[in-house]
């Protein structure tokens, strides 16, 4: 841990906390984080930056009555849904302080775990990650994708991840600029995170239920952001699809030398179009694949080429020291 000369005597944290239509639980989460930040205030002075993300119901106006009583409080608002991870980058981008913490405020990210990071970063470490062992209540096809995600994750992509590991984590300044610099638009933050190769520890902790609403992570979602992740740190997949290539070729000419060798030593083909469809229809099937593939790494590089921004504040809000939303809060 270090500070910056600029005559303080304690440290500043930011915590960054992305919302999407979370009106039901924000003010439970609110509570149970002030508390948390309050115990370690003799040490550490802090700042919470709510991250809206386009919600549809009333979370933002729950959070622009929080920022009017908590002068601590800053709601930057996405112009529409942009996604978690994009969520999470904006916050990266307007905090500030010497730590930023990243945590979700549906309480499956417990706050009692901050002091534990915030040690964690004093011992010296630029990241502290939280790693999820259990999830209450979880269904048993929650736990065989996300085990089934990380599995195939470090077995394409050369930075690894720690299973279980969150979005939930410390950063130090240095880290955090570091993110901010990289101009990826498919973002997967642990990744990223992973990739940068800084002093890093783990802190073990145990997610409870959802204290209200919903999750936001469809099947579909999670897919999507599993696609990012694979895609955005490994090209292992175009490697597979050129060796599976060649186990088709290989197997093609085998079976044609077959046939030949069948004619000439026993004296007949072999008959019937069944066995052809099967090999045209495999063979098809991988090359659809392989395009598939090969479609994804050209989508994202069509996507980047485009250098748009990965989300759109929305007018001022509320209160900004700054006094713009892309301004340092």
């Amino acid at each position: 841990m270090s500070l910056p000369d600029d005559g303080r005597t304690r440290p500043m944290i930011s915590v960054i906390c992305p919302c999407y239509n979370e009106e039901e639980v924000i003010p439970a989460f609110y509570e149970r984080l002030t508390d948390e930040l309050r115990a370690l205030h003799a040490e550490t002075d802090y700042r919470i930056v709510f991250v809206d993300d386009g919600s549809q119901d009333r979370t933002l106006d729950v959070l622009i009555g929080m920022a009017g009583r908590d002068e601590r409080v800053s709601v930057y608002s996405l112009s529409r849904n942009f996604g978690h991870q994009a969520a999470l980058c904006a916050g990266l981008e307007v905090a500030r302080g010497d730590a930023i913490i990243l945590m979700d405020s549906d309480l499956q990210h417990p706050p009692a775990l901050i002091p534990g990071l915030l040690a964690k970063w004093k011992e010296g470490y630029d990241v502290v990650t939280a790693v999820r062992k259990e999830t209450e209540g979880s269904s048993w096809w929650k736990r065989w994708t996300s085990s089934t995600f990380y599995k195939v994750f470090n077995a394409l992509s050369h930075t690894y991840i720690v299973p279980g590991a969150a979005d939930f984590c410390l950063l130090s300044r240095e880290v955090c600029d570091a993110l901010n610099r990289m101009p990826e638009q498919h973002r997967f933050i642990r990744g990223m995170i992973s990739w940068l190769g800084f002093k890093r520890a783990c802190v073990e902790y145990r997610a409870d239920l959802r204290a209200g609403g919903a999750s936001k992570y469809s099947f579909s979602r999670m897919l999507h952001l599993a696609l990012d992740a694979v895609f955005s740190f490994s090209i292992k997949p175009i490697r597979l699809a050129f060796h599976v290539g060649l186990l088709f070729i290989a197997f093609s000419v085998a079976y044609f030398c077959y046939i030949v060798a069948r004619y000439f030593y026993v004296g007949d083909l072999i008959a019937g179009w069944g066995s052809m469809m099967c090999v045209l229809l495999a063979s098809s099937g991988v090359n659809l694949l392989c395009l598939g593939i090969l479609g994804e790494y050209l989508a994202r590089t069509y996507e980047q080429v485009k250098t748009r921004p990965r989300y759109v504040f929305r007018a001022l809000t509320t209160r900004d020291k700054a006094g713009t939303p892309n301004g340092k809060n």
